[in-house]
């Protein structure tokens, strides 16, 4: 079986779902009609199997290139020989008009540039995570197929060529003389042959009115600082992963890409984690975005709500909030490079994980911060839930890093019990709303001195990731970030030379030693998680090593794919892994760009 590189996808959404177009104009990812539903096309996870979308010229030993159109998610793949040039644009239409319920179209253009080509499309869906057959209905403008799986999902394939089948797969060649262009739309079936995708004009009109709705959206950016294409395309990418229905953040658009080449780290992120509300906020806010920053607060209002009634809440939710996560292997599928078991659903869903509380109240705070304030009753639930707060934080836990072997008293974990109270008192002192702040107060008193008594070790002159432990783990970088400590402070300083030591290469940073950390569960390796790279950066920035904290940012920001996207890791030989692109990665960027340019900007 061979396999594209992760790096070598691009991504196109309609702000329900994505489609990743790899760079010879393959989609060979696709979960249809939502983030959350079943696979459509997985090839990514078995080059047999899996379903595929190929338009491509049938010319062989063509170069390749892969756009996007400026301040846009409009992808053009690019095809480049002496005997022609021919291009792939693909986009899902997306406008102002765009309600929760739509036909989730995938269109694709190709047209021949210089030349005449001949294109070949190959249309191979494999429905329900490639475990259901399908039958198709040719058209005379294209076909029909429909699941034969219980979720009786069916497409409608648009185009103005004739089509042939191949077992199961629906084939068109057609040649184009220069300028001339064939469109091809993929949409949600409907009843009948009623649809506007049917009308001649269709394809232009849609392209007019997403590269418009991208370049209105992107303006509404108020970041103007050095690194600003690389903000705009995390900015676009996270609005991509935005459920528009939902207003929560998908962590990532796949499931399944590993973090260990042949390994078991594979795991499901189309979900919603607590954890992200604090950045995704943050980010939002500061690049100007106050819808989605509200909308996604409305969703945590909602989770909060419906906590226990002793004030828990889960790390992580689906896109429309619902609560269990069962975890499945696919063991049908082969895996990305013989990378098994491939899993949909998260088994962590239901694990212990404290820090989610401070990350939550965090983003409250912030929201506050900016001027939006929060309602009675969403303080109510809030109040529950540091309560909860103030009789647990001293119970082990499975940490950040979801790990699957034994729960420890973890520093991050306890740190962020610290920013749940600091961030509640803060907010009812600002507010004036009701609170029990002497009991809030001294909680929050006796986790600072905690985390000074248990987790600072004299050995290594640092923080520790677990109390007992003498490894330094990255999470730790937030310990300035969230202003638990001064960056400057010496503990901190000296810290920051312990993880330089044991856990950066260059520019990339591991987010432990896996050899010498609290065991995850889990066997093989890991690549350095990038969104660590962006935290040391930052950290770096506010020490004011502002020259080493650019230096570092840019070289990681080296590390993207060809159009800006990171995954969750970058793998030995630089190759990007995991689940892809990640939400959380693109929101440490941003995070890291603005402060250190801003700092910049101040010390001239």
């Amino acid at each position: 079986m061979t396999y594209q590189p992760i790096e070598n996808y691009g991504v196109v959404g309609d702000l329900n779902t994505v489609a990743l177009v790899s760079r010879d104009a393959s989609v060979d990812f696709m979960c249809f009609p939502d983030f959350d539903s079943p696979s459509l096309f997985g090839r990514m996870l078995d080059s047999d199997k899996g379903g595929h979308f190929k338009i491509a010229p049938t010319l062989t030993g063509m170069r390749t290139k892969q756009v996007y159109l400026p301040d846009t998610n409009i992808l053009i793949s690019r095809f480049l020989s002496k005997d022609g040039v021919g291009e792939v644009s693909d986009f899902m239409p997306v406008d102002d008009r765009t309600v929760t319920f739509h036909a989730h179209r995938l269109v694709r253009r190709a047209k021949c540039v210089r030349g005449e080509l001949t294109f070949r499309m190959c249309f191979s869906p494999a429905f329900n995570y490639a475990r259901s057959g399908h039958r198709v209905v040719l058209k005379p403008d294209g076909a029909v197929f429909t699941s034969e799986g219980d979720d009786a999902t069916s497409v409608r394939l648009r185009l103005d060529a004739p089509v042939t089948l191949e077992n199961g797969t629906a084939v068109a060649e057609f040649t184009l003389a220069a300028g001339q262009t064939m469109a091809v739309v993929m949409e949600r079936a409907s009843e009948g042959d009623d649809s506007e995708a049917a009308a001649p004009d269709y394809v232009s009109a849609a392209f007019k009115e997403t590269m418009t709705y991208w370049h209105r959206w992107i303006r509404r950016s108020t970041y103007k600082g050095r690194w600003r294409e690389m903000v705009k395309r995390s900015a676009l990418t996270l609005k991509m992963l935005v459920s528009q229905r939902h207003g929560s953040l998908v962590a990532a658009p796949t499931f399944g890409l590993p973090e260990d080449l042949g390994g078991e780290r594979n795991w499901d992120y189309r979900y919603t984690w607590i954890r992200d509300a604090s950045f995704t906020v943050y980010a939002l806010m500061r690049l100007g975005y106050t819808e989605e920053a509200a909308a996604f607060m409305k969703w945590i209002e909602a989770r909060c709500g419906e906590q226990s009634s002793d004030g828990q809440l889960q790390i992580m939710y689906a896109l429309d909030g619902h609560h269990e996560l069962p975890e499945t292997e696919l063991e049908h599928l082969a895996g990305y490079r013989d990378s098994k078991p491939v899993r949909i659903g998260n088994g962590a869903y239901d694990q212990l994980q404290l820090d989610i509380y401070g990350e939550l109240m965090d983003s409250v705070y912030i929201y506050h911060r900016h001027g939006q304030h929060i309602s009675y009753d969403f303080w109510q639930n809030l109040a529950r839930m540091i309560n909860w707060v103030c009789d647990h934080w001293q119970q082990p836990d499975e940490g950040i890093w979801e790990v699957r072997g034994q729960q420890q008293e973890f520093l991050y974990s306890r740190l962020m019990c610290w920013v749940a109270l600091d961030r509640g008192i803060r907010l009812a002192d600002k507010r004036g709303f009701p609170a029990p702040r002497q009991r809030w107060m001294q909680v929050r008193d006796d986790i600072y001195r905690d985390i000074y008594e248990h987790f600072w070790n004299d050995e290594i002159q640092a923080f520790v990731q677990h109390k007992g432990s003498d490894a330094v783990d990255a999470s730790s970088l937030l310990m300035p970030m969230v202003r638990f400590i001064g960056a400057t402070d010496p503990r901190w300083v000296s810290t920051m030379q312990a993880i330089d030591r044991e856990l950066v290469e260059d520019s990339m940073v591991y987010r432990y030693k896996i050899d010498r950390a609290a065991s995850d569960g889990l066997s093989g390796e890991e690549g350095t998680f990038t969104m660590c790279s962006f935290w040391y950066a930052e950290c770096l920035a506010r020490g004011g090593d502002l020259d080493r904290a650019r230096y570092v940012l840019e070289k990681i920001m080296g590390y993207a794919n060809h159009l800006g996207l990171f995954s969750e890791e970058i793998g030995r030989e630089g190759e990007l892994l995991g689940n892809f692109p990640q939400a959380f990665t693109h929101l440490a960027l941003i995070s890291a760009a603005f402060d250190l340019d801003r700092r910049i900007t101040q010390a001239r």
